[in-house]
Order: C-alpha cells, then structure tokens, then sequence
C-alpha cells in the first residue's frame, strides 16, 4: 500500500511544472555552489605551491652575500600558510575574512600577524555562494515553496476532505506526497556534492556527516513547514508566514545573537596590537640599551652573560627590542585572541536558535574554515617563529663567527593540519 501511494506521488510530481521548476533550481544552484568552491580551492592550492616556490628563491637571494648572522636574518622571508582542507570547497568560511598566509621573518611578530593579507575582504561582509551557504539559507526557501500549499491548494479547490477520505487517513495521503519531494530536494542537492568531494579527495566519513547535516537541516525545515500548513488558511497566507519565519530564523535572530555576543564580549581591534608593538619597536632606538635588555633577558635568561651592549648598534640588541616588542603587545594579543575564542563558543550556543546558523557553523568546522582553526594557524606562526628565533639567537648572541653553510638548517614552516 505504502509503495503505491509514493508511485502515485511520484507520478504527480512529475506533473508539477511548479514544484520540477524548483527542484531543478535546486540542482544547478548546488553545482554552482560546489563549482565555485573547487576552483577556488584548486586557486589557493596553486597559489600555495607558487609561494613556496617564489619564497624559497627569494630566500636564498637574499642571503646570497651577506656577512653576518644580523642581517642574514633580516632580509631573509619566511613564507606560512594555512592550506585549505580536501572539504573546504563545501564551506570557505573565515578563510574569506581571515588572513591564511604571511611572509614573516626574525622581527617582531604581531605586527605581521595583524597586517591582513586577505584578497578577498569583501566577502567577510556579503558572504560567498558556497555550499553551505546554499544548504543552510537558500534551501530552506526551496523547500518552503514546494511544500507550502500541499494542504492549502486542495483546501482551496474543495478537494481536501475528500482526498483524505479516499486515501483513508491525512497520514497516508500527506506524509507520501510530502516526503517524494523533501526527498527529491535533499538528493538534487547532494549528488552534486558528493561528486565534488570525490574529485576534491575528501574523506567519506566527512562526507557522510555532511549529508546528514542537511538531510537533519531538511527534517526541521520539513517540520515547521508542516506544522504551519496544518492551519486552514489560504495558500498566500501560509506562504507569507512562512517566510516570515523564516527571515526571523535565518537573519534575525543570528544578527540579534551576534550583536548581543559582540556587545558583551568587547574585543581589541588587530590595529591595536599593530600600534603598541610598533610604538616600543621604535622607541626603543631613543631608549637606553639598558631599557631593552633587561626586559629581554627575563624572559630570556640563558643569553644573560652575553646582554651587554658595547657599541652604538649591535643586532643583538636590534632583534632582543624587536621580541621586547612582542613581549609588551602579548597581553593585548591574548585578550584578542581569548575574546574571539569566547565570542566563537557563545555564537555556538546561540546557533541552536537558527537552523541557518547551525548548518554553516557545522559545514565550516568540517571543513576546517572556523574560527578556531584560523586562529590555530596564527598560533602555528607563532610556534614557527619561536623556532627562527631558536635558530638565531645561539649563533647571534654569542656572536660566533658567520657561516653560510649553517643557514641550509633554517626551520622550515610545515603546516600541522
């Protein structure tokens, strides 16, 4: 009996210019959506390799000729990255709004870390069609427009009681034909998907937790979708409520949710940072040698015999105010980075208000595109910097003589992820 009421529905769905519009729509949004999240993966990854390359040749230039270990550290770049992970095409996230690559070298960090190298700022603010952009915004919509009027329409047309008598209960007539085309939906959006994480090499495990998260999406859509056409009113009506609730679950409630987490949660802006540790950068040149060494050595105390300064420059001196620098910028920069930490596990809890939120917050952690993990790869360019520091500190406080050959150990930045 079940098998003929979803032919029957099958065969009506198939009638539906209507409803096939939308589904159709539905298919050609979610390959533009994996279309443009591939190439602009295949992009960052070349332009990865590229840098790499680009970087390493600069760097060997640039040491080319010199004749001290002070300045074979200055000039020389170091280029680090975040590469985007094989699921990343699915969701971009912070990637748009949040540097993922530095060219950084032996002086004061912070500063470089909050110079945004971002190319394409604008999308922190309008956001990308992406995937899980698609997933938890737009289709919502879609499935409100093939679902809305399944009762309204029949109500309308008189039919309503009739057809329920005839299918024996409002479960065996609705459920069937409802279900046809929540189905019909969740697969036109998937296979694209699917076959976008084959040739991106994602795991199927990632794969499969994705699928469940809009097929989970689909069934609370479904729901309220379900619960609203209960009420006996006419199509348009139906139609215009549902989509008020919509806005309110998709844009509403996450703007008012972020504005109250952001109010509460007040943050350094990355300016700050950049001001404060390049004002003790360059007030260190008028400062007595003393002032930059002290500071230096108790957070450095294995170069204490070696802290005395005796000529007008030295570059011990020079890199010991650039890490002074860093050192005077660290608490401000763990305020930033607690704050944005706080403000991402409240935005969390607050996306279990809003479908919409809780699907691009899920997509974005698959993927490896939260804020979470952008900030873990600023504190892997922290780590990489320590090890430069650790590279160059013993061979220049001692001042031991110069040799090129040792500068084929430089650390090179591996990313972890």
């Amino acid at each position: 009996m079940m098998l003929r009421n979803f032919a029957r529905e099958i065969r009506f769905l198939s009638k539906d210019r209507g409803a096939l519009f939308w589904l159709a729509l539905s298919f050609i949004l979610s390959v533009i959506a994996v279309s443009f999240g591939v190439t602009e993966v295949r992009e960052q990854r070349e332009t990865i390799a590229n840098l790499i390359e680009e970087d390493a040749a600069d760097r060997a230039n640039a040491l080319e000729g010199q004749e001290d270990w002070g300045s074979a550290a200055y000039y020389a770049f170091h280029f680090t990255y975040a590469p985007p992970s094989d699921f990343a095409f699915a969701a971009m996230g912070q990637r748009d709004s949040t540097p993922w690559k530095h060219r950084v070298r032996m002086l004061a960090l912070e500063a470089q870390i909050h110079e945004a190298d971002t190319r394409n700022a604008d999308f922190g603010l309008v956001g990308r069609f992406d995937f899980a952009f698609l997933a938890a915004s737009v289709v919502p919509l879609l499935l409100i427009l093939l679902l809305y009027d399944l009762r309204a329409s029949e109500r309308s047309a008189s039919r309503h009681d009739f057809l329920v008598a005839t299918a024996g209960s409002s479960l065996s007539l609705w459920f069937p034909r409802a279900l046809v085309r929540v189905a019909g939906l969740a697969l036109l959006l998937l296979v694209p998907l699917w076959v976008a994480s084959l040739i991106a090499g994602a795991s199927g495990m990632v794969t499969l937790q994705a699928t469940g998260i809009v097929v989970g999406a689909l069934a609370v859509w479904w729901l309220i979708v379900e619960l609203v056409s209960r009420i006996k009113a006419s199509p348009s009506v139906l139609l215009t409520s549902l989509i008020g609730l919509w806005l309110a679950l998709a844009i509403v409630v996450p703007a008012l949710s972020k504005a109250v987490i952001e109010t509460n949660n007040p943050i350094p802006d990355g300016g700050e940072i950049l001001l404060l540790q390049r004002e003790t950068v360059n007030d260190a040149w008028d400062l007595p040698k003393e002032a930059t060494m002290k500071p230096f050595i108790e957070t450095h105390p294995e170069w204490r015999e070696y802290a005395e300064i005796e000529e007008g420059f030295e570059w011990k001196w020079y890199y010991a105010f650039q890490q002074v620098g860093d050192q005077k910028a660290a608490p401000l920069v763990e305020q930033y980075r607690e704050a944005r930490l706080r403000r991402d596990r409240q935005a969390g809890i607050a996306a279990l208000l809003s479908p919409t939120s809780f699907v691009e917050r899920a997509f974005e952690k698959l993927a490896g595109t939260d804020a979470v993990s952008m900030i873990a790869y600023e504190d892997e360019v922290r780590d990489f910097h320590a090890e430069l520091r650790a590279f160059h500190y013993p061979l220049m406080f001692p001042e031991k003589d110069y040799d090129s050959g040792l500068l084929a150990e430089l650390p090179l930045y591996k990313p972890e992820s």
